[in-house]
């Protein structure tokens, strides 16, 4: 079993964080129910029968963004792919492409809605 199953990145505009990640990511979010009808919701792409975890954008009056919490760390063949995209999608890289060892690469950014997460990478 994974250590992770499910992550929320909390937001306050969707639309805004919605086209933030589809465009760093360059892939489609999906909306999800909330079976308590408190949240909207934007899921990533994800195959619950592969390695790894799935998660959401998620929009609620229980939680909201910013930085110095949790740390999503999305996979990517070379991270630097990503990197190049966050500038211009409306968020700030804080630590440009570095080596963490045998573990591969890592950039660490801030989305457009003052959330820091992480690109990792072997390449």
């Amino acid at each position: 079993m994974n250590a992770i199953g499910w992550f929320d990145i909390f937001v306050e505009d969707m639309d805004r964080a919605v086209r933030f990640y589809e465009t760093v990511l360059g892939r489609t979010l999906e909306p999800i129910g909330d079976p308590t009808g408190d949240s909207v919701m934007m899921s990533f792409p994800v195959d619950m029968s592969a390695y790894g975890a799935g998660g959401a954008l998620s929009k609620s009056p229980h939680a909201g963004p910013g930085p110095g919490g949790t740390l999503v760390y999305f996979q990517s063949a070379d991270c630097a792919v990503e990197e190049a995209r966050v500038t211009a999608a409306g968020g700030e890289v804080l630590r440009p492409k570095f080596s963490i060892g045998a573990y591969g690469f890592v950039s660490l950014c801030r989305d457009s809605e003052g959330n820091h997460f992480g690109i990792s990478s072997m390449a």
